[in-house]
This record gives structure tokens, sequence and C-alpha cells, in this order.
């Protein structure tokens, strides 16, 4: 028996409890990337807090998930994916009920940290456990099913999060996932089937430099408004970030096995698709977090509105995804992504241009909507764009880089656009929100503009077939050998990312 394989043979019912288990997980850590958002002043409130310490109980989550993200993966490939799913939904959740009992915003930011750390463990780990559970016939199905759970929570993060704070406590939007958490762990004892990878790779030192460089850079940019850019400790952290972002770099292209092989740079459909990837989030993230603010702090709205009026913006891509797939199919994956990667970016012009201290909600419907449809236009297409960018045998690795830029630039986004809103206005009054929320989305517009820019880049004809896209010298047995470690070896596509 092949170590990619399960210890027993899949069953109907193994199959279905696979997907139950994994879909559940994946809701839970795909909720926590925006459930926060409209929850930030009540939490401002209750703790208290600067702007730079409300960044940090949103990024702290996703910089940590983003950095080991691959490398929860490869731990999982190595010592067992079911044993290393415990342990991350073991950590998610008791670091969930850590910050559900936060006495004050810095034991909220270290919580939210350690969550993180849970959920790099747990996401990949919920697509490579229901493969390995899954008949190959039936894994579209599965999948398609898996994605959309994880898409769901992501579109109803801001609508729970603001629920919950409304009519019970913002605790309850992190005690929620304790009774989820706990009545996972003896399901997945039971009922999921041990499974390893063939050549799991353990990049310790990529990890420890990754992680350090994109620390410096996020707490240089956190700080920097607050303590001033001439700062000795902003100016360190910025230049140390820079520095062990340059050695992973460095590292990446020499290594043996690295984390992320720099080589796969080379493909200009995967730089292109990865450079509009990371644009989107900057641009995306930070945007959704100074504007639920502005729906709560200047408008007036209470949490539960501001969520259901982002609906437009998150939960658009549920209902022209389909579209945006067909669409895809029958023109190409370029097209696509660009023209929502513009429309996105014509929807947060919109939305700071009708920016006031008493705007209507009639008057930025059209920028949600806008941003919305932009924003399924991109994802739709997005996963088959990085998997025909590479070689079959290394999508398991391109599929994790995609989703770890992505994490990378929610963080950065959030760091870049309170800096810019710091600088120009701040939470004095209405009036001095509004001053500095309309420069910094439009620097998000900007900055998503250029991801289009960077996405017309990417080859015409890419959004083949991953067999298809192989080099034309691989031999057929090599192509099968890719397909196989790529399908059934490691994820293939972490959607949680690919359907918000």
């Amino acid at each position: 028996m092949s170590k990619n394989e399960p210890d027993s043979a899949p069953s109907a019912r193994s199959m279905w409890w696979a997907l139950v288990i994994t879909s559940v997980a994946g809701f839970m850590a795909a909720l926590d990337n925006l459930v926060v958002t409209t929850a930030l002043p009540s939490i401002r409130e209750d703790l208290g807090g600067a702007l730079d310490d409300l960044e940090w109980t949103v990024s702290a989550y996703t910089l940590t998930f983003a950095v080991l993200l691959m490398f929860g993966a490869a731990l999982g490939d190595r010592f067992g994916r079911r044993r290393l799913f415990l342990v991350g939904l073991i950590v998610f959740t008791g670091a969930s009920a850590a910050a559900a009992m936060a006495p004050s915003i810095g034991a909220l930011i270290a919580a939210r940290a350690v969550q993180g750390v849970g959920a790099a463990v747990l996401m990949p780990l919920t697509l490579t456990l229901l493969t390995a559970a899954v008949p190959a016939a039936k894994r579209g199905m599965m999948f398609g099913i898996w994605g959309a759970v994880n898409g769901l929570a992501v579109a109803a993060g801001p609508l729970i999060g603001g629920s919950l704070t409304e009519h019970v406590s913002y605790h309850w939007i992190f005690w929620i996932n304790v009774p989820i958490g706990l009545a996972l762990l003896p399901l997945a004892r039971l009922r999921l089937a041990e499974s390893h990878g063939a050549g799991a790779r353990l990049d310790v030192p990529g990890t420890l430099l990754a992680s350090g460089g994109l620390f410096g850079i996020v707490y240089g940019l956190v700080r920097g408004p607050a303590d001033g850019w001439t700062d000795p400790l902003v100016l360190t952290s910025l230049f140390t970030g820079a520095v062990l972002i340059a050695g992973f770099v460095l590292y990446s292209s020499r290594a043996a096995a690295p984390m992320l092989p720099m080589r796969l740079f080379r493909s200009r459909g995967f730089s292109g698709i990865n450079a509009a990837s990371l644009l989107m989030f900057v641009g995306m993230f930070g945007s959704i977090f100074l504007l639920s603010q502005y729906m709560q702090g200047v408008l007036g709205y209470s949490p539960t509105e501001a969520g259901l009026r982002m609906l437009p913006w998150t939960g658009m891509p549920m209902l022209v995804a389909p579209v945006a797939g067909i669409l895809s199919d029958r023109i190409g994956g370029r097209p696509v992504v660009a023209a929502g990667l513009f429309l996105q970016a014509a929807g947060l012009a919109w939305l700071a241009a009708v920016a006031t201290a008493d705007a209507s909600y009639a008057s930025q419907l059209p920028g949600l909507v806008l941003s919305g449809i932009g924003m399924a236009l991109y994802f739709a297409p997005a996963a088959n764009l990085v998997m025909s960018s590479v070689l079959p045998h290394e999508q398991g690795v391109a599929s994790g880089a995609n989703n770890a830029l992505r994490e990378v630039g929610g963080a950065l986004g959030i760091a870049i656009m309170s800096s810019i809103f710091s600088a120009q206005g701040g939470y004095e009054s209405a009036q001095s929100f509004v001053d500095g929320l309309r420069p910094a989305v439009v620097a998000g517009a900007l900055l998503v503009v250029l991801g289009a820019f960077a996405a017309l880049v990417i080859p015409a004809r890419q959004g083949l077939t991953a067999r298809d896209s192989a080099e034309p010298d691989a031999s057929p047995e090599e192509a099968e050998a890719g397909v196989t470690e790529a399908s059934a070896g490691r994820p293939t596509a972490l959607e949680p990312t690919a359907t918000r």
C-alpha cells in the first residue's frame, strides 16, 4: 500500500463522514478571517486599544496562518494527516476559548496568533484528508460541496460576527468555535483514516526566514503611524524584515527541497496570478477592515446591520462564481480575472468617492455590488490558473504558495491602509474618520488595479487542464506521477481562500 493512501479502503460511509468533518473544520477556520471585522468597534470599546491594536486582532491570525500554512501541510504529510489534524483542531479550539476570555487587547492578540497557528495546521489537511477518503470519480462533487461550505463561511463572516456581537456578546465570535471543535475531536479520531504523503518536506530554515521577515515588515508598518517612521524600533523592524525576506528568496533559490521553490516564478503564468492574488488581497482586506468600522462608528449601523450591508460584497461570489467559471472555460481565465480586478478596483473607488459622514446606503450599494462581482470573477478561475501554470507534480506546493500569499496580502493590506488612514485622519470625529478612510480606500483601489495589470501578464491560452500544462518533454509516467502526488499526496486547491 502506498503511503499516499489511507490505511484502509474508503467506503461510502467514511467518505461522507470525511466530507462532514473536513467541511465543518474548514468552515471554522475560514470564518475567523472576517468574523472579527464587524466586532472591532465593540472590542475597542470593551478592551481599549488604539488602531494598531485593532489591526493586530485581524493580522495576528492571518499572518501566522499565512506563514505556517505550507509548513502545516508538510507536517501532516510527514507525521500523519489525521494526527496533525487533531493537533491543529486542539490548538485552534483552545486558542478560541482563550480569545473569548481575553482580559486585555494584548491577550486577545496573542490568542488570535495561536488561533492562526492551529488554522495553518488544520486547514490544508482538510483537503488532503478528504482526498484520501473519496474515490477519484467522486472528488469533483465532494470538493464542490466542501468549497461551497467554506465560501459560505467567508461570505457570512461579517454577518455572523455582527449578529453575535449585537445580540449576545462579541466574546461569542470566539466561543462559537469551542463546542464545534470539541464535537469534531472524537469524530475525527474515530471516523477519519490515517494517511501520509510521499516525500514530505519540512523546510524549517525557510519557514523561520519567511515568518521572521513578514512579521518584521508588518510590525514596522503597524507601529509606524503611532511611533513615527523614524523611530529606531520601526526602522529596525522594517530593515530586518526586508533582510530576512531577501534571505528567504536567496535560500529558496539554492536549497534542495525549499518550502517555496523560486524556480516556479520563472513561469509567467505563476508569477502573474500570484502577483494579482497578493495585490487583490492587499486592497480587499484593508478596505473591509476600515469600511466595517465606518459603517458602525460613522454611519451608526448596528453590528448586524453592518454585516447585512456588507453581503452584496462578500456574498456575491456565491451567485456569480458559476457564471464566471463558465466564462473562463470559454474565453480563458486571464480576461476574466483581469476584468474582475478592474471591477473590484472600480467598486473601491466608488466607495471612496461617496464616503461622507452621513452617506446613505443607496449611494454605497453600487460600489459594494461592483466589488462583489469583481471578487467573484477573480476567484472562479484563479485556482485553475495557478494549477495550469506549473507541472502536475508541482501543483501541491503551487496551491499552498498561492494561498499563503493571499493571507500575507490580507495582513499587509490592513497594515498599509491603516497607516494611510492614521496619517490623514483618525477616530476623533466622524469627519476625521472619513478624512482618513477616503485616501486609504483609494490606495486600495490603485493596488487592485496593479493586480489587474499583473493578471494581464498571464499567457493568453493559460487555463488548460493540469495534465495538458505539463512541459512537452515530460513523459506520460512523469505526468501521471505528478497528478497522483498533487491529488492524493498534497492539497491541490485550498479553496477557502479561493472562494472569498
